[in-house]
C-alpha cells in the first residue's frame, strides 16, 4: 500500500490576482469607514495631526482587517470567495505574530514604489500609478521564483496560500407523493 499524502495545491497567479482586485474593493470600504470615524472625531483639528493621523488610521484599519481575518478563519471575504486560505504549517490557525509579520511584509506590494515616488518627487496620479503598477508586477513575479509558487512575503513570514476544494453540491431528493 502506498503512502498517500494529500497534495495541497497553490492557487494560480491569475486566481490570486483576481482575488487581490476584489480585496481592494472590500478594503476600500473598510478604510473609508475608519476614515469617516477618524474625520468625525477630529473635525476641528487641522494640520499634521489630521494629515498623518489619517495615514495611521489607514495602516491600522487595513492591519486590523487582514490580521483579524487571517488569525480567525485563515481568509478574508475575498479569499473565501476565491477559495484561498492562508496557513502556517504546524498550526491550526495562523498565529497573531505571524499574521502581523505577514501584514508588514505584504506592504512590499506598494511601499517600495511610494519610497521611489517620494525620493524622485513623483507626485502626479499617472507617475504614482505607474510606479505602483510596476511594483505590483515585480512583487507578483516573486511567486515565479519560489518552488511552491508563494509570494515573497509568504516565504519570509513562513505562511502559504492554499487552494481549497470546490464545495460538494448536495442534490435534493424529491419525496414520493
Amino acid at each position: 500500500m502506498q503512502n498517500s499524502k494529500p497534495i495541497v495545491a497553490t492557487p494560480t497567479l491569475k486566481r490570486r490576482f483576481i482575488c487581490l482586485v476584489y480585496e481592494a474593493f472590500l478594503l476600500t470600504a473598510v478604510v473609508m469607514f475608519a476614515l469617516f470615524v477618524f474625520l468625525f472625531v477630529t473635525q476641528k483639528l487641522q494640520g499634521p495631526v489630521k494629515d498623518y493621523g489619517s495615514q495611521v488610521v489607514l495602516f491600522l484599519a487595513s492591519g486590523w482587517y487582514f490580521i483579524h481575518s487571517w488569525t480567525g478563519s485563515g481568509h478574508t471575504l475575498a479569499m473565501k470567495t476565491w477559495r484561498i486560505k492562508l496557513v502556517k504549517v504546524g498550526h491550526a490557525t495562523v498565529p497573531f505574530k505571524t499574521a502581523l509579520l505577514r501584514y508588514v511584509l505584504a506592504w512590499g506590494w506598494v511601499f517600495p514604489a511610494l519610497v521611489i515616488c517620494y525620493a524622485f518627487g513623483l507626485t502626479s496620479k499617472g507617475q504614482v500609478s505607474a510606479a505602483i503598477a510596476v511594483n505590483v508586477a515585480l512583487w507578483g513575479m516573486t511567486a515565479l521564483l519560489d518552488k511552491n509558487g508563494q509570494f515573497l512575503h509568504d516565504r519570509l513570514a513562513g505562511t502559504r496560500l492554499i487552494q481549497l476544494p470546490k464545495p460538494v453540491k448536495v442534490q435534493k431528493v424529491k419525496a414520493a407523493a
